[in-house]
């Protein structure tokens, strides 16, 4: 358990692994139904629990078996209230799947956790609406009021941070990050971007970044990518731009399928999990601080395998070339 919260271990630099595609893993390859692709609708029921602490284990398992760290991710991207409301969950039973979800992991944290295996319990939060009409906007000041209470949620549950995925406009972001600051916790933005590098609100990348930095005085601890594959944003960190240092992690998409194209098909694009973990890591020769690596839409402990065994790859080699 983290001391401080305001003391993140994967600032070190050192290889991160969190989890892969949860929602796609529990419809695809578990057959579980999830309405409006909400996963912690499954901790109702000991069946979608068991099947939440088999999901956990096996990354788990995976950085233990590495020595690398690992962040637990809880299923609650989608437990804020207009969701919930849209389930029919009351505000207390929404605060109760929140505080389910986080028990969840710390107890596997505590089964897997050991010296060299640091592991950190995230409080996963998404966005209000379907992120990807642009459309649906919130002003910063809407926004944090919208997520404060899941934000306090989530820290009277334990987390040592939030994160907040699949974000696709700034102004949400913003205030997102205003109300965990507020909370005392450390906060991790994750932008999405569509094929084209952008932000479905049409925003670029290294624009966004710097306008919740500019507006929150740097609160974020750092910045991720995730729901893209490497090839949609990997143009966009190679500008070389300051903003892009400040993107720490990425958690692609297994398919280079546009998100309209995903949301169309009927069968799941896993990719190829060795290519997937050859692109990721060539990230790393072009944004240095990158060490935060897990999935999205369509991958599975495969392809964080092959992310983790590439990574200690070029570690390996590295150190030989040194010491030649």
């Amino acid at each position: 358990m983290l001391k401080q919260r305001d003391i993140l271990p994967q600032l070190s630099g050192d290889l991160f692994l969190t989890d892969g595609g949860l929602e796609t893993t529990l419809i695809f390859h578990d057959g579980f139904e999830l309405p409006e692709f909400a996963a912690f609708t499954l901790l109702k029921h000991e069946s979608g629990r068991e099947a939440m602490r088999k999901y956990y284990r096996r990354y788990a398992s995976i950085a233990r078996a590495r020595g690398v760290g690992f962040i637990f991710e809880s299923a609650t991207w989608r437990a804020s209230s207009s969701w919930g409301s849209k389930l029919g969950y009351s505000a207390e039973e929404l605060a109760d799947a929140n505080h389910t979800a986080i028990d969840l992991m710390r107890d596997i944290r505590d089964e897997f956790e050991g010296g060299g295996t640091p592991m950190v319990l995230s409080g996963c939060m998404g966005s209000r609406w379907d992120g990807y009409n642009p459309t649906d906007r919130m002003s910063e000041r809407e926004a944090e009021r919208y997520h404060a209470p899941q934000v306090g949620t989530l820290s009277n549950a334990g987390v040592d941070l939030i994160s907040a995925l699949t974000m696709t406009n700034a102004e949400e972001a913003i205030g997102l990050t205003r109300a965990a600051r507020f909370a005392g916790l450390p906060v991790v933005i994750s932008f999405t971007v569509e094929t084209d590098g952008q932000l479905p609100s049409g925003q670029t990348l290294g624009d966004a970044v710097s306008q919740v930095d500019a507006s929150t005085g740097d609160a974020p601890a750092y910045y991720m990518i995730n729901c893209a594959h490497p090839t949609h944003f990997r143009e966009s960190l190679l500008a070389g731009e300051e903003w892009a240092e400040r993107v720490r992690g990425v958690r692609a998409n297994a398919s280079s399928k546009s998100h309209a194209e995903l949301d169309e098909a009927e069968e799941l694009d896993d990719g190829d999990p060795v290519e997937l973990g050859v692109q990721c890591n060539e990230l790393t020769g072009v944004v240095q601080n990158l060490n935060v690596f897990g999935g999205c839409c369509g991958t599975d402990h495969r392809h964080i395998e092959e992310i983790c065994k590439t990574w200690l790859s070029k570690d390996r080699s590295l150190s030989l070339s040194a010491s030649s």
